[in-house]
């Protein structure tokens, strides 16, 4: 077995692999193109990591700069797979096109609210970071559910893609978390800060991060047709 100072690299070295694997079995370059941009664009997520060490976790990383700094590699490679992978899953599945909305479609009442519902993620999670004692992590869920119900009101159009995106993500998410436990048997309950979160398991895996993973693919997964004005179209 791999030292476990080493597992928090493993665990993002997978979720890269598999970022790959769909990366690849795209078939349109629209669909290619959005993964990859949408993946840059999340890798940068990566540098919010001393907001959750150690209030959520303090995995052991390389040359221990999560634990010295609050800053690691890892984190900037596991958002950069977890973000092209919410994205388009749909896509891949389902077999989508996007066309681009029209100016008229763009005025319309909805869409008034298309930067506020953009920015209402962030803005509440720093306002809930900044004014309550709740886990870091908590708050990131709250304000990524309350984000994407932002999205839905002022997109509906991509209310089916973000509902099944949501449990897509779930779903790979559950079956890629096994791969920490089964490679590192008891890390979550010593890397994890289960006293200070629900201390829920559930075969295993933190609640939270299967909560992180249904609100983050719920958002997610609108964020590059709602950025670019764009919706998609089963083909």
């Amino acid at each position: 077995m791999i030292d476990i100072q080493y597992a928090w690299l493993v665990w993002s070295l997978i979720i890269l692999g598999i970022w790959a694997v769909v990366y690849l079995s795209l078939r349109g370059k629209e669909s290619r193109k959005e993964m990859f941009i949408v993946s840059l664009w999340t890798s940068l997520l990566g540098f919010t990591e001393p907001m959750f060490v150690p209030e959520y976790w303090a995995p052991p990383s390389l040359f221990d700069l999560a634990l010295r700094t609050g800053f690691d590699v890892e984190s900037l490679i596991f958002s950069f797979g977890i973000g092209g992978i919410a994205v388009v899953i749909y896509e891949r599945i389902f077999h989508s096109e996007h066309r681009r909305i029209t100016q008229h479609e763009q005025h319309s009442l909805r869409h008034q609210y298309h930067l506020l519902a953009l920015l209402s993620a962030p803005i509440i999670f720093f306002f809930l970071l900044i004014f309550t004692s709740l886990n870091p992590l908590h708050s990131a869920i709250m304000a990524m559910t309350v984000g994407g119900f932002s999205a839905w009101y002022c997109r509906p159009d991509l209310k089916k893609k973000m509902i099944v995106s949501a449990f897509m993500f779930l779903g790979i998410y559950f079956v890629y978390f096994f791969t920490l436990i089964a490679l590192y048997p008891g890390y979550v309950e010593r890397v994890w800060n289960l006293k200070d979160i629900s201390g829920i398991l559930i075969l295993g895996i933190p609640l939270e991060e299967l909560a992180f993973a249904l609100s983050f693919g719920f958002i997610w997964s609108s964020i590059y047709e709602h950025i670019t004005w764009k919706r998609l179209r089963r083909i």
